[in-house]
C-alpha cells in the first residue's frame, strides 16, 4: 500500500498524479477463507480490519451485494458521542470514540474527525433529571461529559433560541470530545486498509444462501458462486433478519427507515452538535457550509431508502422553534437509511445457534459513532469466542431478561 503523506502528494504532483494506485484491489472470490464477512459497510469493513491487525487473521472476504460503503454507513448524519448510559453502552462507544481520535493516522487516510463537541438539549425538567443522572453515570464509567446551564449552551450555539415558549431549552448533557467524522471516508480507509493487508472486498455479490453441515456453518451461496468458510460474520444492519432466515434461526429486530436532509451551503454559524430529543431533531454543519439534519424514524416496518416529506416537514417544524433561523433556509436534498432496531433499543453482537456464525446487527440509529468499537470487540468475538466489549449484547439476553435500556434511558422511542 502505497503511503500518503504530503511529500507523496508533492512527489505526484510532478508527475500529473499518475503513480496513484487503487485505494483497493478488485478481488475475485476464492474457493474457501477462513472468514467471511457479509456486508461491506463501516461495521463489516472494521471487523474484518481488527481481525487481522488485532489477531492476524488475513485469510477474509468481504461480500458486499452492492456497493463498498452504499448503505447506512453512507447514509448518516456522522454524529460521534458516547454519553449513554447503561456500563455496556457506555464502555462499547467510548471505545468507538476514542479509536475515531487516531482512525486517521492508523489508516493512513484522512477520515476528517472533528471533535466539535456534542450536546443534547434538556427542554423538560425530565430531562433535566436525566441528563444529570447520565452524567453522573458517565462519571463513574470514565466518560467526560458534564451538564451545563442555558447560558452556557446559548455560549456554545449563538443561534440557538434557548426561550422557545414551548420547548425552553433548561440546559444540555455536553461532551466535549464528541463530534463527526467523514461517513465515506471512514469506510474507504478501512477498505484500503484491508485490502493491504491482502483481505478480499469482493462488490456487487450477494448472499443468496447460507450453507451449514451438522449445526455448523460451511459456507455462503453467492451470484458469484459458491464460497466456503470456517466463520461466517453477517454484518448486514436493516437486512440482518433475512441473511439470518437463510440461515435457519430468526433474530428479534425490525427494520425501518431513518430519514435525514441537508440544507442549501451558508457561511459558518455552528460548529457544535446539537440533538434535541424532545422535538427530536439533531443538527450540525458540514465542512462545506450545508446544515445536515437528522430525525425519528418511521412509524411503521419498511425497507426504503428514499426519504418522504411528510418526515422531513415534521422534523424541520420541530426544529425550528428552536433554531428559527433554518426557516430561511432550502432543502439540498435528502435520503432515507434502514436501521434494525431490537426490543431494547441496543445491538447484538453475538453468536448465533448455528457454530461458526456471528452476527453485528440492531444498532438501530447509533450504528456510525460505534463502528471501530464494534469492529473492535466482533474481532475479538470471532477470534477468541468473547469479548468484554460484546458479552452483554448476546442473543441469549432476550431470553433471560436481561435488557439493556437505552430506550428508557435516553427517553425517546429509538
Amino acid at each position: 500500500m502505497k503511503r500518503y503523506s504530503a511529500f507523496a502528494i508533492a512527489k505526484e504532483a510532478l508527475n500529473n498524479h499518475q503513480g496513484w494506485k487503487r485505494a483497493w484491489a478488485k478481488a475475485q472470490p476464492k474457493r474457501k477463507y477462513d472468514v467471511i464477512v457479509v456486508g461491506a459497510g463501516g461495521h463489516g469493513l472494521a471487523t474484518a480490519y481488527y481481525l487481522g491487525k488485532n489477531f492476524g487473521i488475513r485469510n477474509v472476504a468481504i461480500l458486499e451485494k452492492g456497493w463498498l460503503g452504499g448503505g447506512n454507513t453512507g447514509r448518516n448524519t456522522t454524529i460521534i458521542r458516547s454519553n449513554y448510559l447503561q456500563d455496556p453502552s457506555a464502555a462499547i462507544y467510548e471505545k468507538a470514540r476514542s479509536l475515531y481520535e487516531t482512525m486517521s493516522q492508523d489508516l493512513n487516510y484522512n477520515v476528517m474527525f472533528s471533535p466539535r463537541g456534542v450536546m443534547m438539549l434538556a427542554q423538560t425538567e425530565h430531562e433535566v433529571r436525566g441528563y444529570k443522572r447520565t452524567a453522573a453515570a458517565n462519571a463513574f464509567q470514565g466518560v467526560e461529559t458534564e451538564f451545563i446551564g442555558p447560558a452556557r449552551v446559548k455560549e456554545l450555539c449563538p443561534i440557538m433560541n434557548i426561550e422557545g415558549p414551548r420547548y425552553p431549552v433548561l440546559g444540555a448533557l455536553w461532551q466535549p470530545r464528541g463530534g463527526t467524522a467523514r461517513h465515506d471516508a471512514v469506510a474507504w480507509g478501512y477498505a484500503r486498509a484491508c485490502s493491504a493487508m491482502g483481505m478480499d472486498i469482493i462488490q456487487k455479490c450477494e448472499v443468496t444462501g447460507v450453507r451449514s453441515e451438522g449445526g455448523r456453518v460451511v459456507g455462503v451461496d453467492t451470484t458469484k458462486g459458491a464460497i466456503d468458510c470456517d466463520k461466517l460474520a453477517m454484518v448486514v444492519a436493516g437486512h440482518c433478519s433475512h441473511l439470518a432466515e437463510m440461515a435457519g434461526f430468526r433474530l428479534p429486530v425490525e427494520s425501518v427507515a431513518l430519514q435525514a436532509l441537508v440544507s442549501e451551503p451558508i457561511k459558518p454559524c455552528m460548529d457544535v452538535v446539537v440533538m434535541a430529543n424532545t422535538v427530536h431533531g439533531y443538527m450540525s454543519q458540514s465542512d462545506k457550509g450545508e446544515m445536515v439534519i437528522g430525525g425519528g424514524t418511521d412509524a411503521f416496518n419498511n425497507y426504503t431508502q428514499r426519504g418522504s416529506f411528510h418526515h422531513i416537514e415534521e422534523t424541520v417544524r420541530a426544529l425550528v422553534e428552536t433554531f428559527p433561523m433554518i426557516s430561511r433556509l432550502k432543502m439540498l436534498r435528502q435520503w432515507g437509511g434502514i436501521v434494525d432496531v431490537t426490543g431494547d433499543r441496543s445491538p447484538i453482537l453475538s453468536k448465533t445457534p448455528i457454530e461458526g456464525i456471528f452476527v453485528n446487527c440492531g444498532w438501530g440509529t447509533g450504528g456510525f459513532k460505534a463502528i471501530p468499537g464494534s469492529g473492535w470487540g466482533m474481532a475479538e468475538l470471532i477470534a477468541k469466542g468473547h469479548s468484554p466489549l460484546t458479552d452483554e449484547f448476546g442473543l441469549n439476553r432476550f431470553t433471560e431478561g436481561r435488557f439493556i435500556d437505552e430506550s428508557v434511558a435516553a427517553g425517546v422511542a429509538h
